[in-house]
């Protein structure tokens, strides 16, 4: 659990890197506002806010995000955000049913879009 709610603390610290340091991510965020949240099953997650080109976390959850991401558990939550393949690993946490996504998919695609700039010498879009 500790390791899940670790990973979920530092891309927030990630994004916000990659925002002030690539003026391509720093771009791709400029007017965005989007909350969102990813958790557990058992309801242990980290809401995030993109807004005025930045973006913020807290601990816990939101009463209105615009999409969630729910996890079986805080071992395949890790699992699966870790994964050096996210793209194959997200694909087969869907199939698996190991994630389940509510809300605005146009948003997650868009999110999905930004996770693009974590990726060492990748320079999206």
């Amino acid at each position: 659990m500790l390791k899940f709610k670790f990973l979920l603390w530092a891309l927030t610290r990630l994004l916000q890197r990659a925002i002030k340091n690539n003026p391509g991510c720093a771009n791709y965020v400029k007017g965005k506002e989007l909350t969102f949240q990813m958790q557990t099953l058992s309801g242990v997650g980290r809401h995030f806010t993109i807004k005025n080109g930045a973006i913020q976390s807290a601990a816990g959850l939101t009463p209105s995000p615009q999409f969630t991401m729910t996890f079986k558990d805080a071992a395949k939550g890790f699992s699966i955000l870790s994964a050096k393949d996210g793209k194959d690993a997200f694909l087969g946490a869907l199939r698996d049913e190991d994630l389940v996504i509510k809300g605005d998919f146009v948003q997650v695609m868009w999110f999905q879009g930004l996770t693009e700039y974590l990726q060492p010498g990748t320079k999206p879009g």
